[in-house]
């Protein structure tokens, strides 16, 4: 067994069979619904996350991963043989969960390195299924944390929204550049980088996301891509028809139905096209 274990937190979007598999350690965030407070790995159920906000009075609230179940998920390794901890979570301008994972990481005692992925959804699974493929081959620390950082260089993340209002609810919208926030019904596309969220496209129905797309496959048909990641949050027709189009890059696509997390401020009607190359 690996002596190193990486562990990351549920705003990541990954398929259960690459947790299992690869040894992964999902500390989940959690969301309040009406006043109830839920496990966001207890609503991975397709849509019913969905369902509840439709029908919710306010916007749900989420919410880091507490100091104390940080603290008790790395004593809990080291018991189980862990020698080193790499933990890689969402971007600090989104959460506290960084800071809430080096705070445990310090009361547990135990040897961990904590990593901001810049990003989040699929783009985080890009980094921690690397370096989980790397401790279980027994690559050291160093190795394993040059590597993200190597796959963190070489990701991009898009994301187009329906509707801008779950991002201004969820106080958001400020770090969103160059928009107006009382053009809630828009549709916008914004890119991912350097730790903040900036508008790229922004028109009015579905053709804006199609007509990006396009314009995208074009910018790096000639680069050398690795995988694509895509999740959406409510009907998954827009995600296969958007992967249908990015299957001329040729590399293995993954369609998935984004958390709770992500879903809170994203709102229905949803996506994110990740690419990592080579």
């Amino acid at each position: 067994m690996s002596k190193i274990r990486i562990v990351t937190d549920s705003s990541i979007t990954i398929e259960p069979e690459l947790v299992e598999k690869y040894n992964i350690t999902v500390v989940p965030l959690s969301v309040m619904v009406d006043g109830v407070i839920y496990s966001d790995s207890d609503l991975r159920e397709e849509g019913r996350f969905l369902e509840m906000m439709k029908h919710s009075k306010e916007l749900p609230k989420t919410s880091q991963p507490p100091v104390g179940l940080f603290a008790e998920t790395y004593e809990k390794l080291v018991k189980d043989g862990a020698e080193q901890i790499v933990a890689i979570h969402l971007m600090h301008t989104l959460s506290g969960t960084c800071e809430a994972s080096r705070q445990g990481a310090n009361l547990s005692g135990a040897d961990v390195t904590v990593i901001d992925s810049g990003f989040t959804d699929q783009c985080l699974k890009f980094q921690v299924v690397e370096a989980a493929k790397l401790a279980q081959e027994g690559a050291s620390l160093e190795d394993i944390v040059a590597h993200v950082e190597e796959v963190k260089s070489k990701s991009e993340l898009h994301i187009g929204v329906s509707t801008l209002e779950n991002l201004v609810k969820g106080g958001r919208i400020g770090r969103v550049t160059g928009l107006l926030s009382s053009l809630l019904n828009i549709r916008v596309i914004m890119e991912l980088k350097d730790y903040q969220l900036n508008t790229i496209a922004k028109g009015r129905g579905a053709k804006t996301f199609m007509k990006w797309l396009d314009s995208y496959i074009d910018a790096i048909k000639d680069r050398k891509v690795a995988e694509i990641g895509i999740s959406y949050a409510g009907k998954r027709d827009l995600a296969k028809e958007l992967a249908s189009k990015l299957e001329v890059l040729g590399a293995p696509i993954s369609i998935l139905e984004t958390g709770s997390i992500i879903q809170t401020h994203t709102g229905e009607d949803a996506f994110a096209v990740m690419v990592r190359y080579e």
